[in-house]
């Protein structure tokens, strides 16, 4: 009697084209998988980051008819906030409010000057590709908050400097990778113009 292990003669009868359909649905799978990566993902990905770009945009807008902070009384309570959550892939070198600060698309973000686009959401992609996100409304003017010596969050333009307040501290508010987290924005007014303060 034969071992159970050292009979072959069933594998004498599976048919060659089965061999040889298996390895063609082998290969159309992995051309398959590879496709994926290279058009579906990237495709998906993108829609990904549109649709937390116009969530942002959303939110953003809905703070901009609420209460404004008045930056200059110490005393007064806080603007109307919202809180922007980003989870963008490493493919996402930055996101700009209000300001263009890659001009050429090189990636340099401290070559040229950074050119105030209100009512703008701005995110590049690390091939230099930039997307830009209009949002609707009055014009919305987007400022970089520091906090003062009181831990009181305050236009970045409104602290004492023996120099001129550059474009960079009054318009830029800017998120570089990684683009991840949660990033506050306030309503403040100084000099009777209404600011959507960042908070981070």
């Amino acid at each position: 009697m034969k071992k159970f292990i050292l009979d072959t003669a069933a594998a004498d009868t599976i048919p060659l084209k089965l061999v040889v359909y298996l390895a063609l649905l082998a290969a159309v799978v992995l051309l398959l998988a590879h496709a994926w990566n290279t058009t579906a993902s990237p495709v998906l990905q993108d829609a990904e980051i549109k649709a937390q770009a116009e969530s942002a945009s959303l939110s953003l807008l809905s703070i901009q008819g609420g209460y404004a902070r008045d930056s200059a009384d110490r005393h007064s309570p806080e603007g109307s906030m919202c809180s922007l959550t980003f989870s963008l892939p490493p493919s996402v070198r930055y996101i700009s409010f209000g300001v263009d600060p890659d001009q050429e698309c090189n990636g340099n973000l401290t070559d040229s000057e950074w050119i105030p686009e209100n009512n703008t959401l701005i995110y590049q992609y690390n091939n230099g590709v930039k997307k830009r996100m209009l949002i609707d409304g009055k014009p919305i003017h987007f400022i970089k908050g520091i906090q003062d010596s009181e831990g009181i969050w305050v236009p970045a333009r409104a602290q004492e400097s023996s120099e001129a307040p550059s474009v960079l501290e009054n318009t830029a508010v800017i998120i570089e990778y990684p683009v991840s987290g949660e990033f506050l924005f306030e309503m403040v007014t100084r000099d009777g113009i209404r600011y959507t303060m960042a908070r981070f």
